[in-house]
């Protein structure tokens, strides 16, 4: 079956229905929210998705709530017609791809808080981000209805946050983690990586060299300094953090904390603001 393109929540309610989801033997459906600029990650995102259930459901939304007024909302990347194809390519059954006016009410009042975890790391630098990115799954979830969501680790304290929201207002929703892709070189994919020249390309690569090198160590210390060290020898770097926290909270760890953490930064490289992390093991 070709994949369904649904433009609204009507569009929606009739392709789940010619899908049969929903029905006794509908079989089950997993989604995958994205803001669109599809790439080799996204499509490790569908592949896990497909894996674990009968259908898969692909959002593309850019969703102004978790942009910051200056932040690169009127420029972020639209591939519409290559993210269909990308959606097709993967075996997608249904692609919702709603309007602004469609997901939000020019009246509306009521938003998702993310409370003191969505102030802390990224939070911090993006006040109010986390915020609109709980808001706009939770109205995801409410409008597709999955029995899962999947989400990638390379956007690791968005991906605790959505657990903890499930966890918190008790969604029947499983929510699955896969890992980070990389280029060969290392660097993350990122929708954002095409704004880089090919000379901040290869500044970039700065920052999987300082976490791969965080990552080797074993204590907070020595997982800090050695990641602190490949970013002080790039001057075109430009830090906002480095951290080493709790995978589950997002808070710092001590220094006598053993078990996993997660290595965390954000820089900007030229105009560019990226965000990569590791699993290190204490």
């Amino acid at each position: 079956m070709d994949v369904i393109v649904a433009g609204d929540r009507a569009g929606l309610v009739k392709a789940k229905r010619t899908l049969g989801v929903g029905a006794p033997s509908g079989g089950t459906l997993a989604l995958v929210p994205t803001m669109g600029a599809l790439h080799e990650g996204h499509r490790s995102l569908m592949r896990l998705a497909r894996e674990q259930a009968d259908h898969v459901a692909v959002s593309i939304f850019v969703n102004p709530l978790q942009f910051g007024p200056n932040e690169d909302f009127s420029r972020y990347p639209r591939t519409f017609d290559t993210d269909l194809e990308i959606c097709a390519d993967e075996g997608v059954s249904v692609v919702f791809a709603p309007s602004a006016e469609d997901m939000y009410a020019p009246d509306r009042q009521v938003a998702v808080s993310s409370g003191r975890m969505g102030t802390i790391v990224e939070g911090a630098f993006r006040p109010g981000h986390f915020d609109g990115v709980l808001t706009v799954v939770l109205k995801l979830f409410n409008l597709v209805q999955p029995d899962m969501a999947v989400f990638g680790q390379k956007d690791a304290q968005q991906l605790a946050m959505i657990r903890r929201m499930v966890a918190d207002l008790d969604l029947p929703i499983s929510v699955l983690g896969a890992p980070t892709m990389r280029e060969a070189d290392g660097l993350a994919l990122s929708s954002r990586n095409r704004y880089l020249s090919s000379h901040e390309r290869h500044v970039a690569l700065t920052l999987s060299r300082a976490l791969f090198a965080g990552a080797e160590r074993r204590t907070p210390g020595e997982v800090l300094g050695a990641a602190r060290a490949v970013l002080d020898a790039e001057p075109e770097v430009a830090l906002d953090y480095l951290v080493l926290v709790n995978p589950a909270t997002f808070a710092e760890v001590e220094e006598d904390h053993e078990g996993e953490a997660i290595l965390a930064l954000a820089a900007k490289v030229g105009t560019t603001r990226l965000i990569d992390n590791v699993t290190v093991a204490l």
